[in-house]
């Protein structure tokens, strides 16, 4: 089975190596890229940058921090969701706001999953668990958009 990759941009090194390790032990993607800011995940999302070479398409998912450096998540967002050609990519926020002006903004601006991080270390890798599995095996994302649906 050939799996796009899952775009993560987190900014914590504990959770990164966390979050891989989870989602390794899963086999759950072909590639994982990490990113730990979101000028990082707009060049990646964007081809440009250091990213100018990959390989073309978009990720299966972003799982998104919201609490980045030099462009903060909401603002990942909402390029991400004005942009037609990436819209249809789905955003998970994972984070560690549980401050409901957060969920109100990630929502309104088009995410399609919120979820606080677990302090509890097995409940941090079940929930890790769980979005890998559903977003990057049962969800079916478009992988083109049709020119003139738009």
């Amino acid at each position: 089975m050939d799996l796009k990759p899952i775009l993560l941009v987190e900014d914590s090194n504990n959770d990164i190596e966390l979050i891989l390790a989870v989602l390794t032990e899963i086999n759950l993607a072909r590639e994982v890229v990490v990113v730990q800011d979101g000028e990082q995940a707009l060049d990646y999302l964007y081809q440009r940058g250091n990213f100018s070479q990959r390989q073309s398409g978009n990720p299966v998912v972003v799982i998104l921090d919201l609490k980045l450096p030099k462009i903060d998540g909401f603002e990942v967002i909402q390029q991400i969701k004005s942009d037609p050609r990436l819209k249809v990519i789905p955003v998970v926020v994972l984070t560690s706001s549980q401050q409901e002006q957060d969920l109100l903004k990630s929502y309104d601006l088009g995410i399609n999953s919120y979820v606080v991080k677990p302090i509890d270390f097995p409940d941090f890798v079940e929930a890790i668990k769980k979005i890998g599995v559903f977003w990057g095996l049962i969800n079916h994302p478009p992988l083109v958009i049709p020119t003139g649906t738009l």
